[in-house]
């Protein structure tokens, strides 16, 4: 029997016994990937007998951080007495292992930020010039107060609202970056750069620019970006720094999904490989031999855990995993103690789960309804719906951009999952709901905020700003509205 101590605390464990399976009794691990070892994300800090780095680990990890004791816990078999430093005691040796890059040719010449504006949430990266990561911060976009999704925003900008709607959202970028600058112990004026990526709406709106094109067929944008502004244009505290607003695909696909396939690589590899940021705006990318086909859908906020009858953002008292034991559900709770309500990754986990337990047919009508998921967080029969129209709308842009290809599920090399809630999705749960074709489940490459890690990627490293653009014009954006393919199969995907 070998001693295995888990943030000083020792316990027993066989020879041979996964360290994912050692641990997760004590401490929870997030395993998007099923313990697949293609997420990355089981990550702890490990010393002793233990086994060699498996080819996936390799492949996830650098070479300095397996130096540091960094293993994926779902790849490693205990063999001898070991320690292990997991959770909130590793949070931050991992996290910043993994956002550290390589600063070839940064923008700026002191410290620089990445921005992601998404539509329910912001999220912040503060570098030095050797690529190191100072700081992070994040909240939940101020532009909620006007609508959860684009159209309702643009809608209120022409209606007069749109000089609040930048103040707004250019007020909580300036406070975030003096959180970060205050972290890091820099002065914020003298952050010289910054790249703030974006849906094409969310960029009207933070330049104040008329939002009109977007709001009416055949929604073409007069303004794509692919601009440099400085920060005193935009209200920021950085009055005199570079402000990159990289280049959009289209009115509906835009500089978030051109950062965040900068940072999935996939079209860098051969086959057929497909990369879907799932998250209020569903946007889609297909690279197949050189052709980029690319799509949005609006999935809405659902899997942001908006507009749920008990639907929370993924913070402490959320439930953020669901499993059946027993025939019984059982519910993890973010920061433990008593559940406040549900996130999206519960939420898929959730509708997974009463399918087995049968407490929901393929329809998603539930008996009982409300259905009880833990305590007092319930999901309704309106929540199952808008998790119906949200995956249906992901899956079948998955679909449509398969099918114009003139591909099969069979034949994608890779599903990439970008986006805050891909990074926290069982992606089991994921195919058993009809969120991900079955047949890509086994295929799927967890990225993460893909989008705020291609933005820190051109800040970075300057020389990618053309490659990042050139596929922008590359890509060919299939309008969905208009596609008898998509209607068949957003109709097909409302079952589960």
């Amino acid at each position: 029997m070998a001693v295995v101590t888990i943030n000083r605390a020792p316990c027993n464990a066989e020879p041979g016994t996964l360290l994912s399976d050692v641990v997760s009794p004590h401490i929870h691990l997030e395993t998007p990937c099923g313990r697949l070892g293609r997420c990355g994300k089981c990550r702890v800090v490990a010393h002793g007998e233990l086994s060699e780095p498996s080819a996936e680990e390799t492949k996830l990890l650098t070479a300095d951080e397996l130096a540091q004791g960094v293993r994926l816990a779902c790849c490693t078999r205990v063999l001898g007495d070991c320690q292990v430093t997991a959770g909130n005691e590793a949070q931050a040796h991992v996290l910043g292992s993994e956002q550290a890059l390589t600063a070839r040719a940064p923008l700026f010449s002191h410290w620089g930020a990445a921005i992601d504006i998404g539509t329910t949430t912001l999220a912040t990266c503060l570098y030095d010039k050797n690529g190191t990561l100072l700081a992070q911060a994040g909240c939940m976009n101020p532009q909620s107060r006007w609508g959860a999704d684009v159209i309702t925003r643009v809608g209120a900008a022409l209606n007069g609202e749109s000089e609040a709607l930048a103040q707004s959202i250019r007020g909580k970028l300036d406070e975030l970056l003096g959180e970060m600058a205050q972290k890091a112990g820099i002065p914020a004026e003298q952050i010289d750069a910054v790249v703030i990526t974006g849906n094409t709406a969310m960029l009207y709106l933070l330049t104040g620019t008329n939002p009109d094109c977007l709001s009416h067929a055949p929604f073409e944008a007069d303004r794509l970006f692919g601009e440099t502004l400085r920060g005193e244009q935009l209200g920021l505290r950085c009055a005199n720094a570079a402000v990159y607003l990289p280049r959009c695909f289209s009115a509906f696909v835009g500089a978030d999904t051109a950062t965040a396939l900068l940072a999935s690589g996939i079209t860098h590899g051969t086959g057929t490989r497909v990369m879907a940021d799932i998250g209020t705006n569903g946007e889609i990318v297909l690279w197949d031999q050189g052709t980029l086909l690319c799509c949005s859908t609006a999935a809405g906020p659902a899997f942001e855990g908006a507009g749920l009858t008990m639907g929370m953002a993924g913070r402490d008292g959320a439930v953020d995993h669901v499993t059946v034991e027993n025939g019984e559900l059982k519910a993890h709770v973010l920061g433990g103690g008593e559940a406040a309500g549900i996130c999206g990754s519960g939420v898929v986990d959730a509708l997974a789960c009463l399918l087995e337990t049968e407490q929901m047919d393929e329809t998603g009508f539930l008996d009982p309804e409300p259905a009880v998921i833990c305590g007092k967080v319930t999901l309704a029969q309106k929540d199952v719906r808008a998790v119906q129209l949200a995956k249906s709308a992901v899956a079948a842009g998955i679909t449509t951009l398969l099918e114009t290809a003139g591909k099969k599920p069979e034949q994608v090399e890779e599903l990439a999952v970008a986006g805050g809630f891909g990074s926290y999705l069982d992606v089991n749960s994921a195919g058993r709901i009809g969120l991900i074709p079955e047949k890509l489940v086994p295929r799927v490459r967890v990225l993460g905020n893909a989008a705020l890690q291609g933005a820190a990627m051109l800040l970075l490293d300057q020389t990618l700003v053309a490659a990042c653009e050139e596929q922008t014009l590359q890509g060919k954006t299939v309008d969905l509205t208009s596609s008898p393919l998509f209607l068949q199969a957003y109709t097909d995907g409302m079952f589960f």
